[in-house]
């Protein structure tokens, strides 16, 4: 064989060689169940496709509650995708440890222009022992008190500062047979908001960061989470809540029909809320307005500091991706800046630097997260799944009042004595 038939043929076969890797399909999961939602993925998806020919991703969409018990039946089995979305925090923490999330360290190393286009703080909740375990995307997405401005003008109602405050305003609307709050609480995050910023109103950000950590004495059974058990429950008993919140399910929208139609005034939930609304009813959103939760009087909390997420919704790359240098191409894609300015005009704020925000809502948002002396990712997402669980259930179980301040508190610390070291 001559040497150029040998060139030849070596080209040939690393040509081929070449198309086998490049022939391949990429699963990619997510959670964004609206239409805008899934265009912008889909867009920046069918745009990695034009620059990648040979290369499919093949797009599952799942609704939140349901995701994340097929997200853990799939990584359980060592089946995850190759790109899929977290929340960050423990749950995220407990896959990397059973060594199933890529450390994408390297590849932000070498892309550094695009890890710089990130809100500092966005990097928190999927860092882990100073590694990167995946891009935050979707939206800055932290708790507020959303109001409807005409219920409130109809009955005289000031914006409540203070926890005094907004039990004034829970009675005056239960005078009007209106129900203060909104709440779908069959998932049991959405009312473990009120218990969350209850213990940082009263304590202080450090008092759950010590009980986490076990440092500095933190105890789950600290008297700041009794008070706010104990509190949560005064709510319960004043009449704030729309009647059998605890069984309504919020992915139904149920909690915004409440709203909509009147029948509830307010409703604590992540500033996503506000694009929702938007999108299913952008006349109604003429008629909202939001707040920080109260401060609590006497408590070591700043009324500034806010409970979410920067960033929102974060994806990973599995490490059984048979292509993990596509995958990790793939995610420069979904936050590129067409997909960024696509979530503004979607009425979200990714957290990525030099946005262009013209809509007054928005750029209030912007301006809460950027004098929040902290931001405390969500309870349930901080913990370690099983504590995370049991802090759902107890927040449940306090809003239905079938367990004390203290038992809650106790159930709490024994788990955590059990699991944390």
């Amino acid at each position: 064989m001559n040497h150029k038939r040998v060139r030849a043929l070596t080209a040939l076969l690393a040509a081929s060689t070449t198309l086998a890797q490049a022939q391949t399909t990429l699963d990619l999961w997510h959670i964004q169940t609206t239409d805008n939602g899934k265009k912008i993925i889909q867009d920046a998806v069918n745009r990695f496709q034009k620059a990648n020919p040979g290369v499919n991703v093949n797009v599952v969409v799942t609704p939140n509650d349901t995701y994340k018990t097929k997200l853990k039946i799939a990584v359980g089995a060592g089946n995850a995708p190759c790109v899929f979305m977290s929340w960050g925090g423990g749950p995220l923490y407990e896959y990397i440890k059973s060594d199933q999330v890529l450390d994408l360290t390297p590849f932000l190393s070498k892309n550094a222009a695009f890890k710089n286009r990130f809100l500092p703080a966005a990097w928190s909740a999927v860092t882990f022992d100073g590694k990167v375990y995946g891009i935050p995307a979707e939206n800055t997405g932290v708790a507020v008190v959303l109001y409807n401005k005409a219920l409130f003008a109809k009955y005289n109602l000031q914006v409540p500062k203070t926890w005094p405050d907004l039990l004034k305003v829970v009675a005056t609307l239960k005078q009007h047979n209106v129900a203060a709050f909104s709440l779908a609480n069959k998932a049991k995050w959405p009312g473990s908001m009120f218990y969350g910023y209850l213990v940082d109103r009263i304590g202080g950000p450090d008092v759950f960061k010590n009980a986490v950590t076990r440092t500095k004495g933190g105890s789950f059974a600290d008297p700041t989470f009794v008070k706010a058990g104990q509190m949560l429950q005064d709510l319960v008993k004043a009449g704030a809540f729309v009647q059998g919140y605890n069984g309504l399910d919020y992915d139904s929208g149920v909690s915004r029909q409440l709203l909509y139609s009147g029948r509830a005034a307010m409703e604590l939930m992540g500033t996503w809320e506000l694009g929702t609304i938007k999108n299913e009813n952008p006349n109604f959103l003429k008629n909202v307005d939001f707040f920080s939760f109260p401060t609590v009087p006497g408590g070591k909390g700043n009324a500034n500091t806010v409970l979410g997420t920067v960033g929102d919704n974060f994806y990973s790359v599995s490490k059984t991706c048979k292509n993990p240098d596509a995958a990790s191409k793939l995610l420069t894609y979904l936050i590129d800046d067409q997909a960024a300015q696509d979530r503004v005009g979607d009425n979200r704020l990714p957290p990525v630097k030099g946005l262009k925000v013209t809509d007054p809502l928005l750029q209030r948002i912007q301006q809460l997260v950027s004098k929040a002396p902290s931001v405390q990712l969500w309870y349930d997402q901080d913990l370690a799944p099983q504590l995370g669980e049991l802090h759902k259930d107890t927040s449940q179980a306090l809003l239905g009042l079938s367990v004390t301040p203290q038992a809650a508190a106790d159930q709490m610390e024994t788990l955590a004595k059990k699991i944390l070291k």
